[in-house]
């Protein structure tokens, strides 16, 4: 499908006109094609041609806009940081619509109604940080937002120190935040917070909609997604870095790449968010605050579901859903086929290991992948071998117990721990030539997103330890 046959669709403005506003994009000054990422491209039917098509630029910059496309931004509250904003929404994204479920949405397109004195800017940074990851961790097997593509610009913003703006093109099978039901309940908007429900239901629950308890069940669904969401985090070692309530998906999706990282060594309390003082979305604080953020959505959909019923199945998220998740994820990493009750503490003492060591997160389970009974090529990954000695002697006792062979755990193993994940100093090299006018990392590392767990060799350096100089790199939110 070239872009002459782009037909996009609109259901969200079916809503009551407080749920958006209608507005126009602001053009970037001399717009350029820093990327354009076919394997989205796939999921609207679009050709690879179109990446040479002149319209593509002008479809990201907001000039040309396809037949059925209107260009409207979101409502939505949240709780930043704890506290609540009685008013956020898209404050430099625009949406145009949805094409086959995937809805569009460009970040960077100028002040809506929602920028809150902001320009409603995205800078180069901090475009190609979310344009990258969020492919790399759909290859991941998380679930995410995509991007379509990615433009700079001659337009000079103000961040840090000044910077050239630029916009990212983001899809979505569904925008709509927990803030987003939060915005209607505390303004006591019952009637719209159904129709949001009905919405939410339709778009992203869709067998449900029958059902004569499909609130309820919305709801428990929502809390399920979130627990395998979150469990997936920490396996991968993701930190969103802003978990705030307007940053959580209702169809349990990645989304809003900030101030985010991918650990180097293991460390439990990392915090990459430099503006959050108080560690509040550190890494393994990550399982807490999304059940508190499901509290507080609980708290929004009081007028339409009962509290007792939702706290039950939120007293489930704690007791199992996101316990058994993770350590489902762990033991996948492990190598363990069968599940044993043993296996909770094989993995409670891992992570005490792990943040002894000093080892390379990433590393140390592709090493492991290998593991054989010879213990020193995972010992020469560690700043401090002594605890990892300890633990594989419980996890010698262990793997005694499996059945399968040797080879097939390893093999099984290869599949589920990367050799590459996106980590900040690759990121940051990417940007840096990107700022130049060099775009070929910002394609190497595309490229690499979306082969994690192949042998590359002539990428061979993104797989070894991160840098000790470029170890845990703190971000702001417009880095």
């Amino acid at each position: 499908m070239t872009l002459d046959n782009l037909n996009f669709e609109t259901p969200y403005l079916s809503l009551d006109s407080e749920f958006y506003d209608l507005t126009e994009p602001t053009p970037l000054d001399d717009p350029y094609l820093i990327s354009f990422n076919p394997k989205a491209a796939t999921l609207i039917d679009l050709d690879d041609s179109v990446k040479d098509d002149p319209r593509f630029i002008a479809l990201l910059n907001g000039t040309f806009i396809p037949k059925g496309a209107r260009t409207f931004s979101m409502c939505y509250a949240g709780h930043q940081f704890g506290n609540y904003a009685p008013r956020l929404g898209d404050g430099r994204a625009i949406n145009l619509g949805s094409i086959n479920g995937w809805h569009l949405q460009t970040k960077g397109s100028g002040e809506t109604l929602y920028s809150r004195s902001s320009d409603g800017r995205a800078a180069i940074p901090s475009s190609i940080r979310e344009y990258l990851m969020s492919e790399a961790m759909h290859h991941l097997g998380i679930p995410t937002t995509r991007a379509l593509g990615i433009i700079g610009s001659q337009t000079k913003i103000l961040r840090n120190q000044i910077e050239r703006g630029a916009i990212v093109m983001r899809m979505s099978p569904s925008w709509v935040r927990f803030g987003t039901f939060e915005y209607f309940y505390y303004f006591k908007e019952y009637d719209k917070l159904k129709a949001l429900a009905e919405y939410v239901i339709t778009e992203s629950y869709p067998h449900l909609q029958e059902d004569e308890d499909r609130y309820y069940k919305f709801f428990c669904e929502v809390v399920e997604r979130t627990a395998k969401l979150i469990a997936q985090w920490q396996g991968i070692g993701f930190n969103h870095g802003v978990m705030n309530t307007d940053n959580m998906s209702i169809a349990g999706l990645t989304i809003d790449y900030g101030p985010y990282a991918m650990l180097d060594d293991f460390d439990y309390g990392f915090v990459c968010n430099k503006t959050d003082k108080a560690g509040r979305y550190s890494y393994g604080d990550q399982p807490n605050v999304s059940y508190w953020n499901l509290t507080m959505l609980s708290k929004a959909l009081t007028p339409i579901i009962d509290q007792n019923r939702m706290q039950k199945k939120l007293d489930d998220f704690g007791n199992f859903l996101y316990p058994d998740a993770y350590i489902d994820v762990m033991r996948e990493k492990l190598g363990l086929a069968l599940k044993l009750d043993e296996d909770v503490e094989l993995i409670t003492d891992l992570v005490g290991t792990l943040q002894d060591a000093y080892v390379d997160y990433t590393l140390f389970f592709r090493t492991l992948s290998r593991y054989d009974g010879d213990r020193m090529p995972i010992f020469e990954l560690a700043m401090n071998p002594i605890p990892l000695d300890s633990w594989l002697t419980l996890y010698d006792a262990r793997l005694a117990k499996e059945t399968r062979s040797q080879n097939e755990r390893q093999q099984a193993m290869l599949k589920t721990n990367p050799k590459y994940v996106l980590k900040n100093y690759m990121l940051q090299e990417a940007i840096e030539l990107a700022q130049k006018g060099d775009f070929s990392m910002v394609e190497t590392l595309l490229y690499i997103a979306a082969h994690p767990y192949d042998e590359l060799p002539e990428f061979e350096r993104f797989a070894e330890e991160t840098p000790e100089a470029h170890k845990n790199i703190c971000l702001s939110c417009s880095s």
